[in-house]
C-alpha cells in the first residue's frame, strides 16, 4: 500500500473513532498515535498524516456544510460516520491542500478508494458524487 494512502486510510480510522466519540479534541492526538503505531509502523511522512488530520478539524464546520450542500437529502448527522469521515478527507484535500502535492483527482480518487474498502460499493458511488458536484462547482470549465 503506498505511503500516502496508507496515511489517509489511518487518518479516517483515526477521524471515525473521534467522531464515533463525541470529538474530544484532545483525544484526537492519542488515537491518531496509537494507529501510527498499530498500522502504519515504519511509516515516514508522518507530518502528512497529522496536517491532513489537523486541517479536517480546522475545516471541519465548513467542509460539513458543504457536504450537506452537496447532499441536501443527507444531513451530515445521517450519513454514516465512515462515509462523513471520507467526505471530509476528499473535500478537505480538494480544496485545502497543494493542487501540485495533491491534484483534485487524486484526492478524489482516493477518498473513493477509502469508501469502497472502509465502507462498501454504494458508499464509493455517493463519494464520488458529491466530491464531484463539488468540484464541478469549483472549477466550472
Amino acid at each position: 500500500m503506498a505511503s500516502r494512502h496508507l496515511s489517509r486510510s489511518i487518518v479516517m480510522q483515526s477521524l471515525y473513532e473521534w467522531d464515533f466519540y463525541n470529538k474530544e479534541k484532545d483525544s484526537l492526538d492519542n488515537i491518531l498515535d496509537r494507529n501510527i503505531k498499530n498500522f502504519g509502523p515504519g511509516l515516514e511522512d508522518l507530518s502528512f498524516v497529522k496536517g491532513l488530520a489537523e486541517s479536517v478539524v480546522k475545516h471541519m464546520p465548513d467542509l460539513d456544510k458543504i457536504i450537506e450542500k452537496a447532499a441536501p437529502e443527507w444531513p451530515i448527522s445521517q450519513i454514516p460516520i465512515v462515509d462523513r469521515n471520507v467526505l471530509r478527507i476528499g473535500l478537505c484535500e480538494l480544496l485545502y491542500s497543494n493542487k501540485e502535492e495533491v491534484p483534485p483527482k487524486v484526492a478524489i480518487n482516493e477518498a473513493i478508494e477509502l469508501a469502497k474498502t472502509f465502507s462498501g460499493e454504494i458508499s464509493g458511488k455517493f463519494v464520488n458524487g458529491v466530491l464531484g458536484t463539488v468540484y464541478k462547482q469549483i472549477n466550472p470549465e
